[in-house]
């Protein structure tokens, strides 16, 4: 079965294509032939994860996913939340965004913060979103120079090591995205078997 990942991130379509492995053939915006820039209006989410999905459903006329991630730390409200990618400004700069974070939480104790996915998936007949967290804290430095966007300063709980630490296997089993794919990939499954 082929279904297009709604993603123009690298690093995303890669941790998703290991997870989901060979029962399905994810197929990236340039294989549908789709160089636009998704977009990411909303101020949730579930929002920005469903207009991307839409967006490709109507415009490519192809069966997609897309999702939205973000990082929500307790002692700064939930921000950076779904403005994560932008949370330094508008060019998406990773760099950027994590020491603007690092900077805003300098003389913070409460370092509690969650990693959430939502992803939603778009057929001409059905749209669904699932949903995974994973609970963790900030570091005060960077630790790893592996994942992206805020791995190096997230270690989830009950880990010694930051998501930049972790090879990309041992990230997808406990991290937001791999349990928000694991269950769509429970949900493609059984649509694969009605």
């Amino acid at each position: 079965m082929e279904i297009c990942f709604a993603t123009n991130n690298q690093h995303k379509l890669d941790e998703i294509r290991q997870a989901l492995g060979t029962s399905f053939q994810v197929l990236s915006l340039i294989d549908i032939g789709c160089h636009d820039e998704l977009p990411e209006t909303g101020d949730t989410l579930e929002a920005n994860s469903r207009e991307k999905a839409q967006y490709v459903l109507e415009r490519y006329h192809v069966t997609c996913f897309a999702d939205d991630s973000g990082l929500e730390v307790d002692a700064l409200g939930g921000l950076p939340g779904a403005f994560s990618a932008r949370y330094a400004g508008p060019e998406r700069n990773s760099d950027k965004n994590l020491q603007k974070l690092l900077e805003a939480m300098k003389r913070e104790t409460n370092r509690r913060a969650q990693f959430k996915t939502v992803i939603t998936y778009c057929s001409p007949v059905l749209t669904r979103q699932f949903t995974g967290t994973v609970s963790g804290a900030l570091l005060r430095r960077r630790s790893g120079a592996g994942g992206f966007g805020y791995d190096p300063i997230f270690k989830p709980q009950g880990q010694s090591r930051s998501f930049a630490r972790m090879s990309m296997e041992e990230k997808n089993r406990i991290s937001h995205r791999g349990k928000a794919v694991a269950q769509l990939l429970d949900f493609l499954l059984a649509q694969s078997h009605d």
